[in-house]
């Protein structure tokens, strides 16, 4: 799935029944004795505007005490005898449009996706064991691309980018997961550590590599269990900074590929389903990443049905290798190839 060529609603409300009628009559009656005070009683009662900082109490207009006979018809003798039904729960409706605190402290923004909201069960679209033999695997990619500062300069820095990219975005799922996976006290951390430096091997410089080679030896040491000391300063957590687009991108090619050679035929498929349903898993999950809200063209529903077709498509085929079922998978990787051509066609530039 491409790069987009460019990189959140609000329900309108309908005409009210129930309280709001009254309550517009209460409110115009109110505003017509307001009103009505303040002619009766003249300008020189009204207080100047005072600053909000340090505000006094402000002088009031006296209370009607008389009514004549050509207003008194504006006014209900109780108003709370008119009114019908239960009072409505303004916290509880406060609370509901209030947004949502996701496990990072951010809000989901409105058309944000629910992975950033406390309690999303990432789970549904890849397991822990996935993600950790991710990792493992970007790790022997990351050592292969920094073996030699000739090489990293050569053309293994962008290597390095998908590595490290693929990498940060398994630690950034690792840190929301909602169950029990390899490194979670330490993913926050890594998932910027890794981010950072991903972003950076756009290009083969001496300073990428030997912050490529700092980061590798990071990896050896979660690896081997020794974990990695936290940052005194966190970044601002972004998912489109966690996983880079171009790196993103370049992994779900992988992906595709690894994909079309496993349903090649029934016996690969037997073969290589384990591998087959990493794959599927892993496009599930960058599925629902590139549509969060901080992604470019997150707001755009072509570009958002495109990922989510993706996303459903990738989850269809992880059932179909869960039962070994090689038909099923077959139609869902279609059906996932299709959404990717849609979305080439829609946005390439």
């Amino acid at each position: 799935m491409p790069p987009p060529r460019s990189f959140a609603g609000r329900e309108r409300r309908q005409p009210g029944c129930g309280y709001s009628r009254q309550l517009l009559l209460i409110a115009a009656a109110t505003g017509f004795a307001l009103g009505l005070g303040m002619a009766l009683t003249g300008p020189a009662d009204a207080a100047p505007p005072r600053s909000l900082r340090g505000r006094q109490p402000a002088d009031r207009a006296k209370p009607l005490t008389t009514i004549d006979k050509g207003t008194a018809g504006a006014f209900f003798d109780d108003a709370f005898s008119t009114l019908e039904g239960e009072r409505p729960d303004f916290a509880a409706a406060r609370a509901q449009a209030a947004p949502a605190i996701g496990g990072d402290g951010n809000s989901s923004a409105p058309g944000g996706r629910a992975a950033n909201v406390q309690g999303f069960a990432w789970s549904t679209l890849i397991g822990g064991d996935t993600l950790v033999d991710e990792i493992k695997q970007m790790k022997m990619v990351v050592a292969k691309a920094v073996a030699s500062a000739s090489d990293f300069k050569g053309g293994g820095y962008d290597e390095a980018r998908v590595a490290y990219g693929s990498t940060a975005l398994c630690f950034g799922v690792i840190a929301a997961y909602d169950g029990d996976v390899r490194w979670k006290k330490d993913a926050e951390t890594a998932r910027d550590l890794f981010a950072r430096v991903g972003n950076n091997c756009k290009v083969g410089s001496q300073q990428t590599f030997d912050e490529s080679k700092a980061r590798l030896a990071d990896l050896e040491s979660l690896l081997d269990g020794s974990g990695i000391p936290p940052r005194k300063e966190k970044e601002a957590f972004l998912w489109s900074m966690v996983a880079g687009r171009p790196a993103v991108m370049e992994r779900l090619e992988a992906a595709e590929g690894r994909m079309a050679a496993a349903i090649a035929s029934k016996t690969d498929f037997s073969r290589q389903v384990e591998a087959f349903l990493h794959e599927v898993e892993m496009v599930a999950a960058i599925g629902e990443v590139i549509q969060q809200p901080d992604f470019e063209d997150h707001d755009d529903e072509t570009y958002r049905g495109h990922a989510a077709r993706m996303r459903e498509a990738a989850v269809q085929a992880r059932e179909a290798a869960r039962k070994n079922d090689y038909e099923a998978a077959r139609t869902a990787v279609g059906e996932l190839k299709k959404s990717c051509d849609a979305c080439h066609g829609d946005y390439r530039s």
